[in-house]
Order: structure tokens, then sequence, then C-alpha cells
């Protein structure tokens, strides 16, 4: 198997793509229910659900960045330092879940004056709500997670996310719609799905990582303890991606927010191509941690050579699936929006969603090759500790660019849909010049993430020629 080529990235990423698969299916399975419910139920689901995301990513992502420690540990054959780095998320996750739950009252107030209609409104923040009482699980997921996806296992966490997706889906069906001899909440039962099926993966990683087994050979249970120098370190490289996350997920939740203004068309046809994009963009987040994961422990083991040839092997395994999945979308718009089209009174006509639609997925087929850069490459900066760059450049670009411009065309321009998306285009191009221009610099190969005397080097005889090819 050559280190760094497409066997080695696929063994990592396939489990990582299964296991993000498996959730955008449940995803999509929740918005295709609430569509069938009414067309109410479908306008509140995604604001809602992207502000209750954007309240807790930057936990997520602090907890998460674990997993990049326990690559490098890993890489650099410190089997002690992977389990103390999960235990640092897991700390990190008990501190946050008091903070994540006073954030509530912020979130009902942004979606009080985004300016929804009343019956939009008060399924929003119930939505929201029932969301955020459970959103421990996410970050308490990622940091368990990372001990195993860290070291190279994505295929535990795969069957442990898959698990939980799927008591999600069915809980979906039961709870919107009142089967099994459950009550119909509509989209509360869809919240309450989501959190009582959030608690699934995590209760099974934490039996793994506390078994005799694990403990043996990683010491999981004596190094379950507070490590001030190791969480001075994670917090200091995991606060700029945690900060990038939000950021960047936080103009994307007011960009969402904003085209609640442009009428009920653009609004629902805007939410529904949003979740059929979740097709393409939760398997390129699988591939994307799997860079991170290879590029940590090749940065580990000081072989940048080979961590920069993984990089750029995961992007041309993303090129190829974002290639087939824009095909689908150019040619065959109708199918995806007739899975949500309302039946009867619950929602919208096809013909009415349709000529919106069809420019909407005609442009994530034409941004998704970039899209895949900014995932990919990202991953793969945040995998060798470059996260300040991230997060600066994407914040600069969010916020700077695209989300001034959106305020101009929705309140300026009195712009419609179309033109809106057609801005967000140009930024995901522009972002994803960005990130290629600083991969191929090179200058994340001199960062130390972990405590070490030397400057990295490659150990293994020829790594700079590993580049070249497979």
């Amino acid at each position: 198997m050559t280190p760094g080529g497409y066997r080695e990235t696929l063994k990592v990423a396939w489990p990582l793509i299964i296991s993000m698969g498996s959730f955008t299916m449940m995803q999509f399975c929740d918005r295709l229910f609430l569509a069938w419910h009414s067309v109410v139920s479908i306008q509140a689901a995604l604001p809602a659900g992207i502000l209750s995301f954007t309240m807790i990513s930057g936990f997520m992502a602090l907890a998460g960045y674990a997993n990049t420690f326990v690559a490098q540990y890993h890489g650099a054959g410190d089997t002690g330092g992977c389990s103390r780095a999960t235990a640092q998320g897991i700390i990190l996750t008990a501190v946050s879940w008091p903070l994540m739950l006073g954030l509530i009252p912020l979130g009902l107030w942004l979606l009080r004056v985004s300016g929804h209609a009343p019956a939009v409104l008060e399924e929003e923040r119930a939505y929201f709500t029932i969301l955020m009482l459970g959103s421990v699980t996410a970050p308490l997921t990622a940091a368990l997670g990372s001990f195993f996806s860290g070291r190279g296992d994505t295929f535990t966490t795969m069957v442990t996310n898959v698990a939980g997706n799927i008591v999600n889906i069915a809980l979906d069906y039961a709870l919107i719609f009142g089967h099994w001899g459950f009550p119909a909440l509509g989209i509360r039962g869809a919240a309450w799905a989501t959190v009582a099926a959030g608690f699934i993966s995590p209760v099974l990683l934490f039996a793994l990582y506390f078994s005799r087994s694990f403990n043996t050979a990683f010491r999981t249970r004596r190094e379950f303890r507070y490590d001030p120098a190791l969480m001075r370190r994670m917090i200091r490289f995991g606060l700029p991606a945690a900060a990038h996350l939000v950021l960047d997920v936080g103009a994307f939740t007011l960009f969402v927010l904003l085209t609640g203004r442009l009428g009920e068309v653009a609004l629902a046809a805007s939410n529904i191509a949003l979740s059929i994009n979740n097709i393409a963009f939760m398997p390129l987040i699988g591939i994307s941690i799997a860079a991170s994961i290879l590029v940590g422990q090749y940065q580990g083991r000081r072989e940048s050579a080979i961590a920069e040839k993984a990089g750029w092997t995961s992007l041309k395994i993303g090129w190829l699936y974002m290639g087939v999945i824009a095909l689908t979308f150019a040619f065959f718009p109708a199918a995806y929006f007739r899975l949500f089209a309302g039946r009867g009174e619950a929602g919208l006509p096809l013909e009415v969603l349709l000529p919106v639609g069809r420019w909407l997925l005609l442009m994530m087929a034409l941004w998704g090759m970039l899209d895949a850069i900014n995932l990919i490459i990202s991953g793969a900066l945040k995998g060798a500790g470059d996260t300040r760059f991230v997060m600066v450049y994407t914040v600069v670009m969010a916020w700077g660019f695209w989300i001034t411009g959106e305020i101009v065309i929705v309140f300026l321009l009195d712009g419609g849909i179309v033109l809106a998306w057609a801005w967000m285009a140009v930024f995901v191009s522009l972002v994803a010049i960005g990130f290629l221009w600083r991969f191929r610099s090179g200058r994340w190969k001199t960062i130390e993430l972990l405590e070490r005397q030397t400057p990295l080097q490659p150990t293994r005889p020829g790594a700079e020629a590993l580049i070249a090819g497979d």
C-alpha cells in the first residue's frame, strides 16, 4: 500500500463517507417527512436547524480537534498521548454543555428578528429549542470519535454513527406522523427524534473506549484526567478551528435567514435545494476528515511530503465523487424536487418549485467541484495545525465579501433568490483559490502541533519523492 496513495486514503475515507452518507440520509428523510407534513414545517426546519448547529458548532469543533492530536500522537507512536488528547476533548464537552444551553435565548431572539412569517417562526422556535436541549451529543460524539478515527479506525465510528442515524430515521417517521403508538408531533417530533438518537453513538463509543482491551493497549482509564499543558495546546490550535466553523456556519445561517425575506416560494425552494445539497456536502466532509487524519499522522511522523500527497489524493477522490453528483443535479432536477413537492394541501406543488429549483441545482452542480476544494483542503490544513490561516481567510471572505454582498442584494437591489445564490457561488470560488494557494505553498509543513525539540524532517528515505505519484 503506497503511503498517501489512493488505497490508503480510501481505506480511511470509505467508512467516513458511509458515516456521513448515513447522516445525509437521516437529514434527507427528516426534511422529506417534514415536507410531506406541511409547507410551514419545511420552511422552518432548515433555518432553525442550521441556527442550532451554528450555536454548537464551535464547541463541537473544539472538542473534536482532539482528532488531530490523536492522529499526530498515533503517528509519533505515543499511545498514552492518544488517550490524554481524547480525555481533554471529553472534559471540554462537559464544560461546554451549560454554555450551549445559555445560548438558547440568543437563538430565539435571532429567529424573532429574522422577519419570517408568524406560523414559520412558531415552528422554528420549537424546533430550535428542543435541538439545543440535546446539544451535548454532537461535541461528545466528536470527542470520543477522535480516539478511533484519529488512529485510522474509522470503521468503529462508522458503525456507531450509522446505528444512531437509523434510529433517528425510524423515530422521525414515528414522531412526525404519529405511527406505532407514538403521538403525532410534527416538527417537534423531528427534533425529539434527533435528540434521542443523538445519544446512541456516544454511549456505544464510551463503552468501547473504557473497555478492557482499549484500556490495556492505551491506558484509557488511567489517562482520563485533566492535563493542563495538553489542554492549553489543544485550545491554542483548536480555537481557530472552532472560530472558523462558527463564523463560517454563522455566515451561512445568516444567508438562510435572509432568503426568508424573498417570499414563500424562494424560501421553500432554497431550503429544499440546500437539503438536496447535503447529499454531496456530507460525504465530502468524510473525505475531508480522512485528509485531516492522514495529514496529521504523517506530520506526526515528520513525513511532510507524504502528508502533502495524502491531501492531493483526498482531493482527487472528492472531485470524482462530486463530479458524479453534479451531473445528477444538472440533468435530473425534477427527480430531486419531486420528492419534496407537497401532497394535496401539505405543501407547494412541483410546478411551482421547479422553475426556481432548477437554477439552484444547476449552480450547485457548477460550484460543487470548488466546494470540494474548500472542504478537503481546509481539512488537510487543519490536520497539519494550520488552523489560524483557515479561520482568518474564511472569515474575511465570508463576512467581508459574501454576506456584505447578500445584504446589498436583498435590501438595496431587491434581488431574487437566483442572484443571491449566484453571489454565494462567487464566494465559494474565491475561497477555493485561497485554500489551494495556501496548501501548495507548503507553509503548513513547518508547524509543530506536538511539543517536540527538533524541527520537522522526513524520516522515511525518499519521502519527498513520493509526492510525485501513487
